[in-house]
């Protein structure tokens, strides 16, 4: 079934550094999409390799925006705020979407009565552009996904497709999270809401390349606990939820605590050691 999307509905948001080859090929998938998207948006975090050049000559039609480098939570913010349409579908430049991608999610969106304000996909991952099986610890799913969300981050920035009042609602990307920012906000979505999914794979997600910030820093748990501290601060929870994201943040502060001290990292397992006492009182308030 093929809908005939009026324009206006979608805004896609491509944030970018220094990836001007990779974007193109990003760009090249949105255009092959089966409806066309009102505008596409591309947000440059600062680069310096003729990015601007290559857009400006090959997609004029695209607004275009250049801010310094501040990363890619304050490039995907600036995206939302500059976007116009009820919906906002989100694709890193080092990915792709299948040319139904964003068709089927807004027919998913119809057909389920727009009970759904974020709706996923499911994907394929390639790394060094050889197919790479997933564990099952990163399958997708939807519904009431708030207690899978807390482990790790369960849905990819590239096939998400959110009604833009959901950020009026629960805030944009937390741009002081140098990494796991997409973690951060769909435990605050899922905390309220269940999401819709897709148990197709639409999007294409390329990794192994040396600029994805994953490779960057170690111990990507550190962003999550910083994450599940600051929504507990914030009050973001129900009481039965408070217990859930305790457990899981004792969980994570014990690893990476215990990781620490076996490296001989006194300060780091002092912090986390402190943390861990800390939130463990509060649990045990509970």
């Amino acid at each position: 079934m093929t809908y005939k999307c009026a324009i206006e509905d979608i805004s896609v948001v491509i944030p970018t550094f220094n990836r001007r080859n990779l974007l193109k090929r990003a760009i090249h998938s949105v255009i092959k999409q089966t409806i066309e998207p009102r505008e596409i948006i591309v947000i440059d975090n600062g680069s310096t390799d003729q990015t601007y050049q290559m857009v400006s000559s090959l997609f004029p039609d695209i607004n275009y925006f250049t801010e310094k480098k501040r990363g890619v939570s304050a490039a995907r913010n600036k995206g939302i705020i500059e976007s116009k349409s009820k919906w906002i579908a989100f694709l890193d430049s080092d990915d792709t979407w299948e040319p139904k991608k964003l068709e089927k999610q807004l027919e998913f969106s119809l057909l389920n009565q727009n009970k759904y304000r974020l709706i996923h996909t499911d994907e394929i991952w390639y790394r060094n552009n050889k197919f790479l099986n997933q564990l099952n610890k990163h399958k997708k799913s939807g519904g009431d996904i708030f207690k899978n969300s807390l482990k790790l981050c369960c849905i990819s920035p590239s096939s998400a497709f959110v009604n833009k009042q959901v950020f009026y609602d629960y805030g944009l990307f937390d741009e002081n999270l140098e990494v796991c920012e997409d973690y951060d906000m769909w435990i605050r979505i899922t905390s309220k809401e269940e999401v819709g999914f897709l148990d197709s794979p639409l999007v294409l997600k390329y990794g192994g390349h040396s600029d994805q910030l994953s490779k960057k820093f170690w111990g990507m748990d550190r962003f999550r606990i910083e994450a599940l501290e600051k929504n507990l601060k914030n009050k973001c929870f129900t009481k039965i939820q408070k217990k859930i994201v305790l457990d899981i943040l004792i969980e994570k502060l014990t690893i990476v605590s215990n990781g620490a001290q076996k490296r001989g990292n006194n300060d780091t397992f002092k912090k986390y050691s402190d943390k861990l006492q800390y939130w463990s009182i509060e649990l045990d308030k509970i």
